[in-house]
């Protein structure tokens, strides 16, 4: 009887520490920063979140607002339910806009991209699983979002979007990472 007491009380290290992230989870973060961290983190671990969407958002006193641009209309519902099921979530203001469905946008985003990650400098941003470049393109206009490592970057992807058959000239909206210090 004792030994078969030890076997049920000897619980495997990785079913512990999954009781423990799990039950993590459910805690509810401290402060505002906290819960959008958690936030941001769902959103990236929406498996339909590509680098055709622009999600940006702010928390004040537990209330989240959605800003920026989805590819399809489901995302939008997708996302604000996947934010309001989060603990800590007061309320959600989704103000997500919907880009045009165009198979036009659609083959402008493809050449885009192309242009962008077969550059030498700029490939290594098509290999993880949800590269830091996005591209937004709303009725043949581009615009480029998200973070690069330095202005060098920024400048050649902006170029490179520019080589494709977008309507007027692209909006590079890219935030370089390790900007240089002023002194």
């Amino acid at each position: 009887m004792t030994k078969r007491l030890l076997k049920l009380l000897a619980v495997p290290a990785f079913l512990a520490f999954g009781i423990a992230s799990a039950a993590s989870k459910n805690t509810i973060p401290a402060n505002d920063a906290e819960l959008a961290k958690r936030v941001v983190h769902e959103i990236r671990m929406y498996s339909r979140y590509t680098i055709w969407d622009n999600v940006n958002l702010r928390v004040q006193e537990g209330n989240v607002e959605l800003l920026g641009q989805v590819s399809q209309p489901f995302k939008k519902s997708d996302l604000q339910r996947i934010v309001q099921h989060i603990p800590g979530v007061r309320s959600v203001n989704n103000e997500l806009e919907v880009l045009p469905l165009s198979s036009f946008d659609d083959q402008l985003r493809l050449q885009v991209a192309r242009n962008i990650f077969r550059d030498p400098s700029l490939s290594r941003y098509a290999l993880g699983a949800l590269p830091s470049i996005h591209i937004i393109v709303d009725n043949g206009h581009v615009t480029l979002e998200g973070v690069v490592n330095n202005e060098m970057e920024k400048n050649i992807a902006g170029i490179r979007a520019g080589q494709s058959m977008s309507f007027g000239p692209v909006t590079n909206n890219l935030r370089v990472e390790n900007s240089p210090k002023k002194s």
